[in-house]
């Protein structure tokens, strides 16, 4: 009880530290997660053992969440932002898009962590998983299914539980990267960030799949390194 009590004071602290801030400097800390979330994706695409080639061509969305500062993560009830960028097109088969700005919360993570920096990848493997994201809350394993990803980029990734899975989730912690079940934690999209990166009334929906939106200079690394790894979707 007094764990569940000191991170809800915890998560509250950060939540009003960044409502307190000015509009310059919350945009610039969105532009600054971007950075981080560019610079995550590259490396973790730069380990041997790293997604398999053929999930990342099978993913509608990629979601980044990367751990910033230890803070960010609360122990008995985590709470992390980061960023999703989708293909581009009617059914996400296109060059990949500007981003929108995603924000994960739940009080398992924090325990599965144990309070270290962590990096979180996700892969949105079909239209419902996007279509579910874009506009609401989502819980892992009962809003969408999800399942802990396979690793290695040659890795066998046919079966049943990765083609039934709408959400694939990885970790990196201390080094290593591997697949970690989130069931229980939630995604949803962080409208306040995403009115801050663009200046404008943006929500997730409007910027994934109007395609009107210029990605930031700040999503180059993110973008150009995905278009790089998989330019196009194959179903």
């Amino acid at each position: 009880m007094k764990r569940a009590i000191l991170a809800m004071a915890g998560i509250f602290v950060l939540v009003s530290v960044s409502s307190a801030k000015n509009p310059a400097d919350k945009a610039k800390d969105v532009k600054d997660r971007l950075q981080n979330a560019g610079a995550v994706m590259q490396e973790i695409l730069n380990i041997p053992d790293d997604i398999p080639q053929d999930l990342l061509d099978k993913a509608r969305c990629v979601i980044v969440m990367p751990s910033v500062v230890k803070a960010a993560f609360i122990v008995g009830g985590s709470y992390g932002r980061g960023v999703m960028i989708c293909r581009t097109g009617k059914d996400f088969t296109g060059p990949w898009g500007a981003p929108a700005m995603y924000a994960l919360e739940g009080g398992s993570i924090g325990f599965q962590i144990g309070g270290e920096a962590t990096d979180f990848v996700f892969l949105v493997i079909n239209n419902r998983g996007v279509e579910s994201l874009l506009h609401s809350k989502v819980k892992l394993g009962a809003d969408a299914s999800a399942a802990a990803g396979p690793k290695g980029r040659t890795a066998s990734a046919d079966t049943d539980a990765y083609l039934r899975s709408e959400i694939l989730t990885y970790s990196r912690a201390r080094g290593a990267f591997a697949g970690v079940s989130l069931e229980g934690s939630t995604l949803r999209p962080d409208d306040d960030a995403n009115r801050d990166l663009y200046g404008k009334s943006a929500d997730a929906a409007t910027i994934i799949k109007e395609n009107k939106m210029e990605a930031p200079p700040e999503a180059h690394t993110l973008v150009a390194t995905l278009q790089k790894v998989t330019p196009h979707l194959k179903p």
